[in-house]
């Protein structure tokens, strides 16, 4: 469904699957000071420190984190650690940015992304029309936005859009060396929604600090996901 190959192992972005039902418990409940209906997934940082193995029992932990502010609402991290028996294999921190907050504390939130790069067009990849339905049985997703033209429509959108983190994974699947990572950091943001179907494209351009690369709409004109990959 994301293209991982069987050499890849279990892929880096799919821990982030086993902290879901966790992060929509705290998202519904008194505890979060915001509603999860309306809450956008801006930005992710995720740190595999070692290798999961198909089979391993896993422990999931989510601790609230910073608090930054956004021109269009309130923005607030999420902590997420995975651990197997006592080691911490993998660790992440999701940005929501909650719409509409009219006084958000913290600092400004900046992105950590410059404009500034020479890109490299990599490949292409085709979003099919029904890829949210198929993702969100995977993940445990079903927010309405991503299951059909008539559910997104009554949040705003013309049509189905993907799930951020499939378009995420999908495009890494391309990207990674045809091995298990035993050890990576992926810094993500998400900029703007796919519309389904799309025919995408992944950019990329080599760094000292990585491998940065993006992916846009077929005609360049737009881009929905950007990224930095360390190994």
């Amino acid at each position: 469904m994301c293209g991982f190959e069987a050499g890849h192992g279990v892929p880096l972005t799919y821990p982030q699957l086993l902290t879901f039902p966790l992060v929509m418990a705290y998202l519904c409940s008194p505890a979060c000071p915001w509603p999860a209906a309306g809450t956008v997934h801006l930005s992710n940082r995720i740190e595999q420190l070692a290798a999961l193995q198909v089979g391993d029992e896993v422990s999931v932990e989510l601790v609230t984190g910073g608090l930054r502010s956004h021109e269009k609402g309130q923005v607030f991290d999420l902590d997420l650690l995975i651990r197997r028996a006592d080691e911490v294999v993998w660790r992440g921190t999701q940005s929501l940015l909650r719409r509409g907050v009219r006084e958000p504390a913290g600092l400004p939130y900046i992105s950590g992304f410059d404009n500034e790069v020479s890109w490299v067009r990599a490949f292409e990849f085709e979003a099919p029309v029904n890829i949210g339905r198929r993702y969100a049985r995977v993940s445990g997703d079903f927010n309405p936005m991503h299951l059909s033209r008539l559910s997104a429509r009554l949040f705003g959108f013309q049509r189905t859009i993907a799930h951020g983190l499939w378009t995420q994974a999908r495009a890494l699947a391309g990207l990674l060396p045809a091995r298990s990572v035993q050890t990576a950091t992926l810094t993500t943001e998400f900029k703007s929604p796919v519309m389904l179907p799309a025919q995408l494209a992944v950019w990329q351009h080599e760094t000292s600090s990585g491998l940065r690369w993006e992916v846009r709409d077929a005609h360049a004109e737009r881009t929905h996901v950007r990224a930095l990959l360390a190994l």
